[in-house]
């Protein structure tokens, strides 16, 4: 998976001061409360939208061109004032903070090396993780 995804956007201010969100190379519609808000929804579904795709092994469409995107023929551009914008997301990151379930894997070490992590009080799924995330480079 692509690790950073920067893709264009259609940010639209409605008669409530709602905005509301389009993100055509991916099919997203969203909203928020105000343009932080918006954004942030934004960023959220992406990242969704994202991490769903890799599961399923299917390819994150290309951003269009620059230029491509025209506020004017926006999903929402009939309910107020619409901007085009980019936003970023970085799909490691993204994964990192919300697919933290934990999986089962079984790891087989000698009996002997077992009972010393045990008589020790060693959390061996705890050291796992942490050998795990330095042999990968990861925070």
């Amino acid at each position: 998976m692509k690790r950073a995804y920067i893709t264009f956007l259609t940010l639209t201010k409605d008669e409530n001061d709602s905005v509301l969100v389009e993100v055509p190379d991916l099919d997203i519609l969203t909203e928020g409360n105000g343009i932080e808000d918006g954004i942030y929804m934004a960023r959220d579904a992406i990242g969704l939208k994202g991490i769903y795709l890799e599961d399923e092994g299917r390819p994150i469409p290309e951003p269009s061109p620059m230029g491509s995107l025209k506020a004017s023929e926006g999903t929402f551009a009939e309910e107020g004032e619409t901007i085009t914008t980019l936003v970023d997301i970085d799909f490691t990151e993204y994964r990192k903070k919300v697919d933290n379930k934990s999986v089962r894997r079984n790891v087989t070490i000698p009996n002997w090396l077992n009972r010393e992590a045990e008589a020790a009080h060693i959390n061996v799924s705890r050291v796992l993780q942490e050998a795990l995330k330095e042999k990968l480079n990861l925070a």
